[in-house]
């Protein structure tokens, strides 16, 4: 409609147009909410069943102790450094707890581990921090700290049940 001033009042809103932008904020809300609820982990998750035990624990044995004494041999012979070499140890002593005991120690913490009642894998572990997460080449270490822990390694292995 013109009035005598020749302006045209603005028009009206179509009576749909709120209920459509209603409908897109439900729709977007619905699936934030859909996204949330299928990427949620769930709270209690069933444990996973533990392996067999090994038939022959004494073959399992002899082979982490073989592989423990090729680390402390490279490490001498200067392929490894000691940072190197106490890391791979402690993969060996977590590899040996998971294959003789069937716990998935390759990827607890230390904490973890200490809680599953291993108590002398959890010490040699411990000890291996040190190294294995100090500052490379600290200098603070003795020569011969890779056949220390290597020995307390293969003590772990040894006196296992």
């Amino acid at each position: 409609m013109e009035n005598s001033s020749g302006f045209y009042a603005p028009l009206a809103y179509s009576a749909w147009l709120p209920w459509a932008g209603a409908g897109l904020l439900l729709l977007v809300a619905g699936w934030l909410a859909f996204v949330v609820v299928s990427t949620r982990q769930g709270t209690a998750a069933a444990p996973a069943a533990r392996p067999a035990q090994p038939s022959d624990p004494s073959a399992v044995k002899r082979e982490y102790l073989r592989r423990m004494d090729a680390v402390a041999a490279d490490a001498a012979a200067g392929r490894l450094s000691a940072r190197a070499a106490h890391q791979e140890l402690s993969l060996l002593i977590r590899g040996f707890v998971r294959d003789v005991a069937g716990i998935d120690a390759p990827r607890m913490t230390l904490a973890e581990l200490s809680r599953q009642g291993v108590p002398a894998a959890a010490s040699a572990i411990s000890s291996l921090y040190p190294v294995e997460f100090g500052p490379e080449g600290g200098g603070t270490e003795p020569r011969d700290s890779v056949a220390a822990a290597a020995e307390t390694a293969r003590e772990v292995v040894r006196t296992w049940n």
